[in-house]
């Protein structure tokens, strides 16, 4: 029986990578085969290149890691100077191939690829609405749609003449039909356009590559291969790529600006890596901040500080340093775990937390440990993990959280269980704490986390802690979990 060995974290949504280098470079495709691979945290299903010579695009895309899929055999037929590529994990839509970005199609307006990081709220209205008119779907991920929209854009009536003009055009109508979370790209022969939606939620970055342009999830992308990281894309920015170099222009041109912001506060606890500079802040500074915070508003007589790898290691060393109280290392991760093992016929109970993690007896051996993570989705794997350092011999557990409870789930790009799953929704503190069978459970609140992050609630979408959600969702149907409170934007 096939088993996922990271079943209680919340899931990565995706990642993008973008560079326009026609005419200077012929390996774009390798450079983003780089990006990709600085982006695999945000997406472990399934990867794909788009690359263009400026005459034909060159498409490949397969379940599995970046490193896994494009060999050189591959790489080589993914000719040209310009490609965008994409990390994956389901959203919306299931785990086939079929579902792999970037997806890219011939159309009335020219050949287009598009990747897509986010998710689209109302995506099956849309979707329904142009089957009934005679659209047929290949996939069932709701980037389609933007596909789907944009060549109905072409077809109802007079586009620019100039190709990159049209295609702007096409995906600013396109995108205009959509709501929720994008960070998105699109490719033709003769340009690429990047735009974020008017409240941020997910990342996008601009970097230069000496001549070269380039647009990624994360600014640990440009590290790789070597870019000078330039700015974020703006909410509600839409930029072009192409033989002129970058230009910017607003994505819907006339619209008042929200008078808050939506991006995700979940990158900085988790879903980002540490190396990047996420919405102007070091990342593992804001993470070192949060275990800081935690230690504060949480202290506990203890020996050790211990911290759940790797995501919980700058919130640890920040509770160790406020606390005063030693760092150690008491689980060591494997990095060498798939999605899915292979469970013995004579059952070993927690097989799935022993295989990504095992406790270290000299260490954790008759010591009262505080042991940090970033979050607790269903309780089932904190329980496990509480359990093993027990059988190693720690003498008191004490469970300290670097986020507020999650209670909401995320309908913007994040998959979380449904509210019913998690289990703050339905438990105190006290009861969670119970339930992990740890001496005592702490979790950062909202007010501590945006005193770590240095910014106000303003700035954020925090719906999984609060349930305060900024967009409005279809009235055709009710999302997941009871009691949704819109917020206006």
């Amino acid at each position: 029986m096939a088993y996922d060995a990271v079943y209680d974290k919340l899931k990565d949504e995706c990642g993008v990578f973008g560079i326009w280098a026609l005419g200077q470079s012929e390996e774009a495709a390798n450079f983003t085969y780089l990006g990709l691979h600085a982006l695999q945290h945000r997406g472990q299903e399934a990867a794909g290149i788009v690359s263009t010579d400026g005459t034909t695009l060159h498409a490949h895309r397969e379940m599995g890691h970046v490193a896994d899929i494009f060999n050189a055999e591959v790489l080589g037929r993914l000719k040209g100077g310009a490609a965008i590529g994409h990390v994956r994990y389901s959203t919306a839509g299931a785990s086939h191939v079929r579902n792999a970005q970037p997806i890219a199609v011939q159309y009335a307006g020219g050949a287009v690829a598009v990747a897509h990081n986010g998710n689209l709220v109302n995506a099956e209205e849309l979707r329904a609405e142009l089957e009934q008119s005679g659209s047929i779907f290949q996939t069932t991920s709701d980037t389609e749609v933007v596909v789907h929209l944009m060549a109905r854009a072409r077809s109802a009536g007079s586009a620019p003449a100039d190709p990159v003009d049209r295609l702007v055009a096409e995906a600013r109508a396109a995108l205009a039909r959509v709501a929720g979370a994008y960070s998105i790209l699109f490719l033709s022969q003769q340009a690429i356009v990047g735009a974020r939606d008017p409240l941020g939620f997910r990342p996008l970055v601009i970097g230069k590559l000496k001549g070269s342009w380039v647009l990624a999830s994360e600014t640990t992308a440009l590290d790789l291969i070597e870019a000078e990281y330039v700015r974020e894309v703006e909410p509600g920015e839409l930029v072009v790529l192409d033989g002129k170099g970058l230009r910017s222009e607003p994505l819907f041109p006339g619209q008042a600006r929200p008078e808050r912001q939506g991006r995700c506060v979940f990158e900085h606890i988790y879903f980002a890596r540490p190396d990047s500079v996420l919405f102007g802040r070091s990342v593992y500074s804001v993470r070192h901040a949060l275990g800081r915070e935690l230690a504060t508003s949480h202290p506990v007589p203890a020996d050790l500080v211990i911290p759940v790898p790797d995501s919980g290691v700058p919130a640890a060393i920040g509770y160790a340093e406020e606390s005063g109280i030693p760092f150690a290392t008491g689980l060591v991760r494997s990095h060498y775990v798939g999605r899915t093992f292979i469970e013995p016929q004579q059952s070993i109970r927690h097989f799935g937390v022993k295989l990504k993690l095992n406790a270290l007896k000299d260490v954790l051996r008759g010591k009262r440990v505080v042991v940090v993570d970033d979050s607790v989705v269903r309780g089932t794997t904190s329980r496990k993990i509480v359990k093993m350092i027990r059988d190693a011999g720690a003498s008191e557990v004490h469970l300290r959280i670097s986020s507020p409870p999650t209670a909401w789930p995320c309908y913007y790009g994040m998959d979380t269980p449904t509210r019913q799953e998690l289990i703050a929704s339905t438990h105190s503190v006290e009861e969670i704490a119970k339930y992990v069978t740890a001496d005592s459970l702490g979790y950062l609140t909202l007010e501590g986390l945006y005193r770590a992050v240095g910014e106000s609630r303003q700035g954020y979408c925090d719906a999984c802690f609060s349930g305060d959600y900024l967009v409005q969702f279809p009235r055709q149907r009710e999302p997941r979990g009871a009691g949704l409170r819109v917020v206006g934007a």
